[in-house]
């Protein structure tokens, strides 16, 4: 049997410097199809998709709301010539009555031990309309090492650095944010892999430079203290999502190979002033991730924001329009307001407005989203700043011993088929 996996490609923020990690959603699914199918990967962000190959079933990998326009053009072009699509990924979760009308089976919930029984349908010609197990996960331990020999790595770089390859330690989270899906996708219950199984991972990486995806790294005071201490000797670098703002906890991570963090600024309070500053004295740099149109944000808080940001010296911000993502908390609320403008997945790019901000109209925050970003990279550029972040972490690898000179990628050139 052939079985092609496919990630559709999306819309970038504009303004923000385009670049491409390896998916994590594809090379997790892909370690629980069994070695004897013939499994073909394509990332439509960097290569172009073969609508015409001869397979027996293509699996759509769909991580992201504003995937979908494209990945149904993509799954009706297979299904045209019959041949069978299946739907999974976070935002098959977020919209499956949607993705059902272009797919022929859909599959809703964490994958490990669930996949051998639906190609076992394929092969008897069975294939279900659906297979649920939103609410059910598996025990994690049944997570293992992603299959991410299906990647070609030559493409995962920017400038010839090598991209972060994606890992995670732990599913579910116990936070509720109001933008946030993650308590319906992975519930809100703190599920941690078992730690020696997650160092395994980590260890069989090639690549020096890792992104802890999990949603927070601050739910499990007991765990972190033995994750980092388990990651130490790796000499990894690492990126994560906030990490628990202890004295314990943050001198550990910095031990471990905390190389950045991405924070969530809400406010120009000491609170979040303290907390960055104790994530830089350590050496970790800091990325705020600043969401924009919030019910408490007028133009002039947005303005003090931008400019808290660069009295603190933040290394790297990302500026986002507060988007309405459907199983959020903010989803509802807005709903229920009528405030929801557009449900154009197209749109749904954090970049773009698609609801009726409280303090201000549709076009003056789509304005305050162009002033942040302009306003914090004047004179320097989003990718100059990030390039004084990676070149931290070359120091870092420099002196520790692991750094690797990376090639860049050959130059790429192709059209894509977007019909």
């Amino acid at each position: 049997m052939k079985l092609s996996l496919i990630y559709p490609s999306w819309p970038k923020l504009e303004r923000q410097t385009e670049f491409h990690l390896p998916p994590h959603g594809p090379v997790v699914f892909a370690a629980e199809v069994p070695p004897e199918v013939d499994l073909a990967f394509t990332d439509e962000n960097l290569q172009d998709v073969d609508c015409e190959e001869a397979t027996d079933l293509v699996a759509m990998s769909v991580m992201l709301t504003s995937q979908l326009p494209r990945a149904f053009a993509i799954a009706d072009r297979f299904r045209a010539r019959r041949v069978p699509v299946i739907f999974g990924g976070i935002a098959t979760m977020l919209h499956p009555e949607e993705v059902a009308l272009h797919a022929d089976s859909i599959f809703l919930g964490e994958v490990e031990g669930r996949f051998a029984s639906v190609l076992e349908d394929v092969k008897e010609g069975r294939l279900k309309p659906r297979y649920d197990y939103m609410g059910n996960p598996p025990d994690v331990a049944l997570v293992g090492t992603a299959r991410r020999s299906i990647l070609k790595r030559e493409l995962y770089n920017y400038r010839g650095t090598q991209m972060l390859d994606l890992v995670h330690a732990s599913r579910g989270c116990k936070f509720n944010c109001f933008p946030c899906c993650t308590g319906y996708l992975g519930g809100r219950r703190f599920r941690p892999r078992p730690i020696p199984k997650v160092i395994e991972e980590m260890a069989s990486i090639p690549n020096n430079r890792l992104f802890i995806v999990d949603n927070s790294l601050a739910q499990d005071r007991a765990w972190l203290v033995d994750l980092f201490t388990a990651m130490a000797p790796l000499k990894k670098k690492w990126v994560s999502h906030p990490i628990l703002d202890d004295d314990e906890i943050l001198d550990l991570a910095a031990e471990a190979g905390a190389w950045y963090v991405y924070q969530a600024v809400f406010d120009t309070s000491e609170f979040i002033r303290n907390r960055i500053r104790r994530l830089k004295d350590r050496g970790i740099a800091v990325e705020a991730t600043v969401i924009l149109g919030t019910d408490d944000q007028d133009e002039d808080a947005i303005k003090r924001l931008v400019d808290f940001l660069l009295e603190i010296k933040l290394d790297v911000a990302e500026f986002t329009v507060m988007t309405p993502f459907p199983h959020s908390p903010i989803r509802e609320q807005l709903e229920a307001e009528g405030r929801i403008l557009s449900n154009d997945w197209r749109e749904y790019t954090c970049d773009k407005v698609v609801f009726r901000p409280r303090r201000m109209s549709p076009e003056k925050l789509q304005e305050m989203y162009f002033y942040a970003w302009d306003t914090f990279y004047q004179g320097s550029g989003h990718a100059l700043k990030m390039a004084d972040v990676f070149k931290a972490v070359v120091r870092r690898e420099m002196e520790d011993g692991t750094y690797r000179r990376y090639q860049p990628s050959p130059a790429r050139t192709f059209a894509r088929d977007k019909s």
